[in-house]
């Protein structure tokens, strides 16, 4: 029987969502092993003049517990 952990992720991006997403899950990896999904609770995003200059996420990231 495999044990899950839970915790939740903040990032962001100037190109996307994904990628956002993308840079949680790579930066997360460096400390936590065995990351077996991610969940995206919340995207949000930055506006200056009237632009998007900033995207973020929200995520909850599930690993496997040793």
């Amino acid at each position: 029987m495999a044990v899950l952990k839970v915790i939740e992720v903040l990032s962001n991006s100037e190109k996307s969502w994904e990628d956002a997403t993308r840079k949680a899950v790579k930066q997360a990896s460096k400390s936590v092993k065995n990351i077996k999904s991610v969940y995206v609770r919340e995207q949000s995003a930055i506006v200056k003049d009237n632009e998007v200059t900033e995207f973020r996420v929200n995520l909850k990231l599930t690993f496997e517990v040793n």
